[in-house]
């Protein structure tokens, strides 16, 4: 998957069906207005622009995102590791900024606010995720913003949120897996704290914001007034992590962190004669189908395995029993018994073999990367839209946009703006 041919043919496919199935936005008509920087808020805005929504990212003259600053980067001729000119983008930030419209714009210039507070008046939500505070500094805090638009949804997204003991920390990515509590219920009991192995506060963080936003719209519908959203990053990740009964394995002194098992079951990793495979067990009527598929009756008869409960009580020995009974057979022939008698099973694959998997293509999961940039889909991999409307084709993605690509566009169309006078503010250093 990884030649431009591929990615090609890849890219008309998905255009096919756009055409077969009819096309679709939901949020067309909704215009989002985000200071938004690295992930997080970024992740939100591109959320919302697959919807149909038009994102407008307001970036720094001549700077922009700090992502955009940081490698690899992609080029015509593929991936470089020297940002040597401007068609050579960053693919963090190719990933992050697919379907945004860019505009650069000097928040700390007079008319720099000026402008910016016009486009307020024509949006319908704005997105941040600067530093606590750092909006109202710059003059832009939702009291202000809520006076010349009181529809507005203004949405925060921080580490912290923007009150509590915590809240003027500053705080990645890192920082919340830890400070959420994430980290000591992930990796085994024998192992240090271990931090999932993607940016997960960042990025589920902003699905949070996207349906509080969607859900803010709604009540605003009936009220005729927004509402200012505080998303917090460590809110959100420790939230999930207390749907699972953390506080009675605490009061019963099980080990938070569990590694490739679980509590319950036994359900988890298991070995095969030539690769991991997984499966779970989380009901007695799935132990007796295990046992079955295993032509292992003793499974049964156990006093220690009879329920789920009990199992729980004795589970490293039945996961050594099941584990035994594994050892016999390559993942293929387990995967294949499993799936006979309806025991959930999967095999552990690699991040390889999922780029390869055609499955992910032919359902947009994963897209060529995209930008006006360039001619044609550059060497990389973007994810898609993980849902599929029946009403029809969600709009399919231009890309990531280049530095002020849309300064025209949303300048002059949208607020009146006149050529010649932006052509002064560029020289100016307003936009």
């Amino acid at each position: 998957m990884t030649d431009s041919i591929t990615y090609k043919t890849i890219l008309e496919k998905r255009l096919i069906l756009a055409e077969v199935k009819k096309s679709m936005s939901p949020l067309s008509g909704l215009r989002v207005l985000g200071v938004t920087v690295y992930l997080a808020g970024p992740f939100a805005m591109m959320n919302l622009a697959r919807l149909g929504a038009e994102c407008i990212k307001v970036e720094m003259p001549g700077v922009g995102d700090p992502s955009r600053g940081n490698g690899p980067f992609a080029s015509p001729d593929g991936y470089v590791e020297t940002q040597e000119s401007e068609k050579h983008l960053s693919t963090r930030f190719l990933k992050r900024a697919q379907g945004l419209k860019s505009v650069t714009l000097n928040l700390k210039d007079p008319k720099g606010l000026e402008m910016f507070m016009e486009l307020v008046k024509k949006s319908d939500v704005l997105v941040e995720n600067l530093s606590p505070g750092a909006m109202k500094r710059l003059g832009l805090g939702y009291e202000k913003v809520a006076k010349v638009n009181p529809g507005i949804v203004y949405t925060s997204i921080s580490g912290y949120g923007q009150s509590g003991p915590y809240s003027h920390q500053k705080a990645h990515d890192p920082q919340i897996q830890g400070m959420s509590g994430l980290m000591d219920i992930n990796g085994s009991e024998s192992e240090p704290p271990t931090r999932v192995g993607f940016y997960i506060g960042d990025l589920v963080t902003p699905l949070f914001a996207c349906y509080s936003v969607l859900a803010a719209l709604r009540e605003k519908d009936k009220t005729g007034y927004g509402q200012y959203l505080d998303v917090s990053m460590m809110d959100s990740l420790t939230s999930l992590m207390f749907m699972e009964n953390l506080e009675e394995a605490i009061m019963y002194g099980e080990p938070l962190r569990q590694g490739n098992n679980s509590r319950g079951g036994p359900m988890g990793l298991y070995h095969t004669k030539d690769g991991d495979i997984t499966l779970t067990v989380a009901s007695d009527d799935q132990w007796s189908r295990l046992a079955k598929a295993l032509d292992a009756p003793e499974l049964t008869v156990n006093p220690k395995f009879a329920t789920f409960i009990e199992r729980n009580w004795n589970v490293v020995e039945a996961r050594e029993e099941v584990q035994g009974l594994l050892d016999r057979y390559t993942r293929n022939e387990a995967i294949a018994l499993l799936e006979e008698n309806k025991v959930p099973c999967g095999l552990v694959r690699t991040v390889p073999e999922i780029i390869e998997d055609s499955h992910f293509w032919d359902r947009g999961t994963l897209q060529p990367m995209k930008s006006s940039a360039f001619a044609d889909a550059v060497p990389g991999i973007a994810s898609g839209f993980p849902v599929d409307f029946s009403g029809g084709e969600l709009p399919q993605s231009k890309g990531a946009p280049m530095l002020g690509e849309h300064n025209h566009e949303i300048y002059h169309e949208v607020l009146g703006i006149s050529s010649e006078d932006l052509e002064g503010y560029e020289r100016n250093g307003i936009i």
